[in-house]
């Protein structure tokens, strides 16, 4: 099938990047005239907090959205005469805001609580008739302008709430990716052509795939990052992936081979490879359903689709413009040709020459390297940012740190306690509900229990004193659900779930957080059982995936280091730390997986095929990691180079991808497969290829190397249809 498309895409060149043309500028015209849809919000049916969400949506139908903040900060204090006139004209004209239900002022009764101690900072509450996901941008908008020209001459205003953030995006990230990427393509290649092909695939790839993560955002919640992470990926698998086949491409030329066959060769071998990572990083990334949440399954589809459109462009785009190319291909060459140097003198023949002498020191080096870094992953722990790990320059960050400082951490995230009872009954248990709560240890400030116009529910609001991520609002909430309110209401109908942003950003993390070890389990037996039906081994695939375990977590141990410990945090433009958002580990895994797996099928195959042919196992380790290092350190470098630029972006949920992706490849293209690899094969000997006869016969085969004959296939061809022309469509 691989030959035919190859030969196909070759020989009807035009038209197929004809129809990439035309996909690409559909995608984006229909993205743009429809936009995104982006959600911020968790939804997790089963837990309490979506209980109470349920029970306001339904019993309170004022309060149905979410509520924001306008925060205001006043050097002569804000009981000032003209502060007040000021805020108080604001907060008229936010109220006549479309979606605005209602302004609470804190210069009004119901507001009094809203004033600091200090008397220099204060807020008002910003009720909306939907959720934050679901408001309209001009609403937003409006908003803004309203808040901008109250604020100055000694008075300042910032907004509070997940509606009013200001999603950073990359900055100069995705820019000084590329141009890393164009800088180490020209060195590995050295030509101009070359090196051009992997980006304008790349750029194709990314461009559409963006596009349809817009387009689903309407269909399944993705977060609002989720084209930046798709970027990320689909830049780095894109040039990852025609890297390899335009360097087999080469081969075939510099083999004497005519540019048609050289291409389907190419995608024929280095093709395979390709569909086989793309493949299994996208069945990864989609096992994240088993999850459960809806965002995650957003992330999961968004990056999926990117790297099947990178991946399908690989084996048809990439075939057709490498049929424009030709022998030319290696034109504008920036380095003088040079006799190439017998295998035995190259660099990592010798490199593994060196290992293989000494493969006790190489493997127990490189363990503890990893293990070192992995240390740090013993004390990750996993909950949600708040607005405090954002950019001092994002409106929502200013608002918390005001009322941090005039109210204290655990304004920003109040509990919202939902109570339902039978109507007529009786509610004096509230009251004690409330006095109980007042004298809870990490507790700052409990309200009256408001409530519902059916008659037959109630709303309290409960301030913690710690910050909505801290351990010790987790540990209250935890400590309301399984004592106070038991305690409380034993012996009554009245029944109360804690809910509020805070604590549904607690139950998904607990949720992830369980299923975590589930979802790693099922990927890494996955890896196994693949590798053990390509190699037909069971200590190959038994070290496979052990190497993966060992790279990601030491990927997932610097990432700790940094956002949680405070390493070097000045270095990566860290702001604030804090835990690790719990949906980044898994994706990490899932995304590594694949990417892993592409530089193990690629050593590993080429290894077997020399072992296959010599029946030596040291000259086959030896000559497959010469004939595969120069490509995977290319394209190791270039995930590197990618992945890390991120760390430039706003966001810091794109911080922890990219230095934690970078690590990972780092790790695993430098230590796993040029350190531990050579070392624990030499080790093994011949037992790496130990298979038993009853379980040949039970696992599937699955072929990564070459097809049939590619002259066959390119015969029959020629006889159903008559050759294009050179330069022909």
């Amino acid at each position: 099938m691989l030959q035919r498309l190859a030969a196909w895409s070759y020989r009807r060149r035009r038209r197929v990047v004809v129809l990439w043309i035309v996909a690409l500028v559909a995608v984006s015209a229909i993205g743009s005239s429809v936009g995104a849809s982006f959600s911020q919000g968790f939804h997790l049916s089963g837990t309490e907090s979506q209980r109470a969400t349920d029970l306001l949506q339904s019993r309170f139908p004022a309060q149905a959205g979410d509520e924001g903040q306008v925060v205001f900060a006043a050097v002569g204090g804000v009981r000032d005469p003209a502060v007040e006139a000021r805020m108080q004209a604001l907060f008229a004209e936010v109220a006549k805001v479309a979606h605005v239900t209602e302004v609470v002022s804190p210069y009004a009764p119901a507001g009094a609580r809203q004033v600091a101690r200090g008397g220099d900072v204060a807020y008002a509450t910003v009720q909306f008739d939907r959720t934050a996901e679901k408001i309209p941008d001009a609403t937003i908008a409006d908003i803004r302008r309203l808040a901008d020209h109250a604020a100055g001459e000694g008075v300042r205003v910032a907004l509070g709430g997940r509606m009013f953030q200001e999603f950073g995006g990359l900055g100069p990230a995705e820019l000084i990716g590329i141009l890393a990427a164009i800088v180490i393509l020209l060195v590995a290649f050295g030509s101009l052509i070359a090196m051009g092909l992997p980006i304008l695939v790349a750029l194709f790839g990314i461009g559409i795939g963006i596009g349809l993560v817009e387009l689903l955002s309407h269909v399944i919640a993705t977060p609002d990052f989720g084209t930046q992470l798709a970027s990320m990926i689909g830049i780095g698998v894109g040039i990852d992936y025609a890297l390899f086949i335009v360097t087999r491409y080469r081969q075939g030329l510099g083999e004497g081979l005519d540019p048609e066959h050289a291409v389907v060769r190419a995608i024929d071998t280095a093709g395979r490879a390709v569909v086989f990572a793309g493949c299994t990083v996208i069945i990864s990334l989609l096992g994240l359903f088993l999850m459960g949440v809806d965002f995650v399954n957003g992330m999961a589809v968004g990056t999926s689709v990117t790297v099947a459109v990178v991946m399908v462009a690989s084996i048809t785009l990439l075939p057709a413009v490498l049929g424009f190319a030709g022998r030319a291909i290696d034109r504008f060459s920036i380095r003088r040709a040079r006799a190439p140097k017998p295998r035995e003198q190259g660099l990592w023949f010798r490199w593994s020459r060196v290992v293989q002498r000494r493969p006790w020191p190489a493997l127990l080096g490189g363990l503890v390297i990893l293990v070192a870094l992995a240390v740090p992953l013993l004390s990750m722990r996993l909950a949600f940012p708040d607005a405090g790990g954002n950019p001092t320059s994002d409106t929502t960050r200013r608002a918390y740190d005001l009322v941090a400082d005039g109210f204290g951490p655990g304004f920003n995230g109040p509990l919202i306690l939902a109570a339902e009872f039978p109507k007529g009954a009786d509610t004096a248990v509230l009251d004690r509900l409330v006095a109980r709560l007042d004298e809870t240890r990490d507790v700052a400030a409990v309200s009256p229990a408001t409530p519902s116009p059916s008659g037959d529910a109630a709303v309290i609001r409960v301030i913690p004193t710690s910050s909505p991520q801290s351990q010790s609002t987790t540990d209250l909430v935890a400590e309301l659900r399984d004592h106070v309110i038991p305690d409380a209401l034993r012996g009554s109908p009245v029944t109360v779930h804690v809910g509020g942003l805070t604590a549904s950003s607690i139950d998904v993390s607990e949720r992830l957080a369980s299923r975590l070890p589930i979802f790693i389990g099922a990927v890494l037996v996955l890896s196994f059982l693949l590798l053990m039906a390509v190699f037909r081994s069971l200590l190959v695939p038994l070290k496979a995936v052990i190497m993966n375990l060992l790279s990601i977590g030491a990927a997932y141990g610097v990432v700790v280091a940094v956002f949680e410990w405070g390493w070097l945090k000045g270095v990566f433009g860290v702001e604030q730390t804090g835990p690790i958002a719990p949906f980044i580990p898994m994706m990490m895994f899932a995304i590594l997986f694949g990417l892993s797996m592409d530089y193990e099928v690629f050593l590993l195959s080429r290894i077997r095929e020399e072992y296959d042919r010599t029946g030596d196992n040291a000259v086959a380790v030896a000559d497959g990691l010469t004939s595969t290092a120069r490509v995977i350190t290319a394209a190791a470098l270039i995930m590197v180079t990618v992945f890390g630029s991120f760390v430039l972006a706003d966001a810091t949920t794109l911080k922890l991808f990219g230095l934690g992706l970078a690590t990972a490849i780092l790790v695993d293209a430098t230590i796993v497969r040029m350190v531990l690899v050579p070392a624990t094969m030499e080790l093994l000997g011949d037992l790496n290829w130990w298979f038993p006869r009853w379980l040949d016969r039970l696992i599937p085969r699955l072929h990564v190397e070459a097809g049939p004959d590619v002259d066959a296939e390119l015969a029959r061809l020629a006889a159903e249809e008559e050759p294009a022309t050179v330069g022909g469509s």
